[in-house]
């Protein structure tokens, strides 16, 4: 496990200290189970990101190759 010093902005460290009370979680439980939602999120916005792209890649193959079947079905 790594040590980590971390300034807070004022608001956010107080609504964690609530949530944490209410929550009965320890303060550094708290902050792991957050970064790691973080970290899951921004994944997910890479990946997304990644299949736009490719897809953008390949739309016009695609095109191209359901014209060409198009016109096989269109022969017979």
């Amino acid at each position: 496990m790594k040590t980590l010093s971390l300034k807070l902005d004022d608001e956010i460290f107080d609504e964690a200290e609530k949530l944490t009370s209410k929550l009965n979680l320890a303060r550094n439980r708290y902050i792991n189970e957050a970064v790691n939602v973080y970290n899951l999120y921004n994944k997910r916005r890479l990946l997304k990101s990644q299949l736009v792209k490719e897809s953008k890649l390949t739309s016009v193959d695609s095109i191209e190759i359901m014209h060409e079947f198009e016109k096989l079905i269109d022969e017979d």
